[in-house]
């Protein structure tokens, strides 16, 4: 039998197999409804295919996957919908109008031609619609398929995952775009590859995601969490103890990944690179052998294991610590390092070139050391799960494994805010067993975990001690707060609904 990541996005002709039943099944026929109304009305003929993507809340292993490392995510029930209609070849008219269903977001229009440049200057957020479009092109023509003449595309979208929450609203978009665009011209390929494609493509925006964020919005199972591999894009199923919860609370302050890339989350990949090619260097290989072939901390791992090793430990975090400065590096002291100037280090990447641009120094020694614990807490937190202890005992080690992980983004990789910092504390003082924030951070979402028991008193509290002061300085309005606080458990992945 096919592996689960080898078969293609399941296509149904109802929602109950991806929402179920009860409340969820109701409010999702709802917005179904919503959306093909909103389409008749700006398009004046209904859809021919919808496509949804879910949005994610990352359990453990932040910053790593786009070192290569694996990461622990879990889809979430909220979702993109992406509804879509093709034009006839015969129909003139050769643009992309791109509506939403919230009047937030005004209309975007394009054109048909898959190869024009994303004008990274104008922020638009039918930006990423148009990278799941340049991305299926590009994809489609590589696989031998006949991709015709662009045509025309009428497309309405209704997202549910909240935008700058780290829960990854962008993914979400991405790849239901791209898998309604495939749906569009009849083509589907399997789950591992469009979750390739997906984070290939979400690169056309200027973030040098790693992967984690499509490949569980592509990839989940409704009941699991999954293990996600990379170098091949894998996942494996993990089966959470049913006594927990993961409870998610928006920091409310808005992390805005695109827009602060050079400053934050691209200034971090460039720190990793830089610390990897380091310790390259200092373990024996030539600086311009490092240049050319060191992208990532999990390639020179074995080079720091065996030093560890000589050493009597296997941690490479030993590496880290004797061999890089704890003190900020200046561009100067790298350069002499490596023998070379920074940008054609960094290969003269355009978005490395602004993180240069943006940086007085670089701590690699911090993140290099986050990026090396952070993935073996993935695996503990793997093993934990499928261990002989007991479900009280698993329960703890989970959230001790969430409370370090956090203090690493916080402390190590400083990816955190003080809204988060506030949040993360308030959900401990009120019995989480771990809590951490999730996602990029800067802003955005903390994830806890909570015995199912409590859930209802735990979500109650957050709202009196966190919330609340926030309601009544009008920051969110009362009625809206099940959107920024929610208890989950494992959703499914992306499908193509044709009714």
């Amino acid at each position: 039998m096919a592996k689960h990541e080898e078969l293609p996005i399941p296509i149904y002709s109802s929602l109950e197999p991806v929402y179920g039943d009860g409340s969820q099944l109701e409010e999702a026929q709802l917005r179904f409804e919503t959306v093909k109304s909103k389409f008749l009305q700006v398009f004046g003929h209904p859809p021919h295919v919808f496509a949804r993507s879910p949005g994610r809340v990352n359990l453990i292993g932040e910053h790593i996957d786009y070192e290569g490392y694996s990461v622990l995510p879990m889809a979430i029930r909220q979702d993109t919908i992406v509804a879509i209609r093709k034009h006839d070849a015969g129909e003139t008219e050769k643009v992309l109008r791109i509506v939403n269903v919230n009047d937030k977001y005004t209309t975007c229009t394009y054109s048909a031609d898959p190869y024009q440049e994303i004008d990274l200057k104008n922020h638009k957020w039918g930006h990423y619609f148009i990278c799941g479009y340049k991305g299926y092109y590009e994809y489609a023509k590589s696989k031998g398929v006949n991709v015709e003449e662009p045509v025309g595309l009428d497309i309405v979208v209704d997202g549910t995952v909240p935008t700058g929450s780290g829960l990854s609203s962008s993914a979400a978009f991405v790849c239901s775009s791209t898998i309604a665009i495939m749906a569009a011209f009849d083509v589907n390929f399997p789950k591992k590859e469009i979750a390739q494609v997906t984070c290939d493509c979400e690169r056309h925006i200027g973030t040098q995601s790693g992967g984690m964020d499509q490949a569980i919005s592509v990839m989940a199972k409704c009941g699991f969490a999954e293990l996600i591999d990379f170098n091949p894009i894998r996942a494996t199923d993990v089966q959470l103890p049913s006594g927990g919860t993961f409870v998610i609370a928006h920091s409310l302050a808005e992390s805005q990944k695109a827009v602060t890339a050079a400053t934050n989350y691209n200034n971090r990949v460039v720190e990793c690179r830089l610390a990897a090619i380091l310790l390259g260097i200092k373990l024996g290989m030539k600086p311009q052998e490092a240049i050319s072939t060191v992208k990532t901390l999990s390639e020179v791992e074995g080079l720091c294991v065996s030093f560890a090793n000589d050493r009597g430990s296997s941690d490479p975090v030993l590496a880290v610590k004797e061999l890089l400065n704890e003190e900020p590096y200046t561009a100067d002291e790298i350069e002499k390092i490596t023998e070379e100037n920074l940008p054609s280090v960094l290969g003269n990447n355009p978005s490395s070139l602004d993180v240069l641009k943006a940086a007085k120094h670089f701590k690699l020694y911090q993140r290099a050391s986050h990026v090396y614990s952070e993935a073996k807490r993935v695996h503990a937190f793997k093993d934990t799960v499928s261990s002989d202890l007991s479900e009280e005992e698993i329960l703890k080690k989970l959230g001790d494994l969430m409370n370090e992980s956090h203090y690493s983004c916080s402390v190590l990789y400083e990816c955190s805010c003080p809204e988060l910092e506030e949040l993360v504390k308030v959900c401990r003082d009120n019995g989480a067993l771990g809590a951490r924030l999730t996602g990029a951070g800067w802003g955005g979402c903390a994830v806890a975990l909570v015995k199912e028991n409590i859930v209802p008193q735990f979500i109650l509290n957050l709202k009196e001690q966190f919330y609340q002061s926030r309601i009544d300085r009008g920051v969110i309005n009362n009625n809206d707060l099940g959107l920024y606080v929610f208890a989950s458990k494992p959703s499914s992945g992306a499908a193509i609904f044709k009714f």
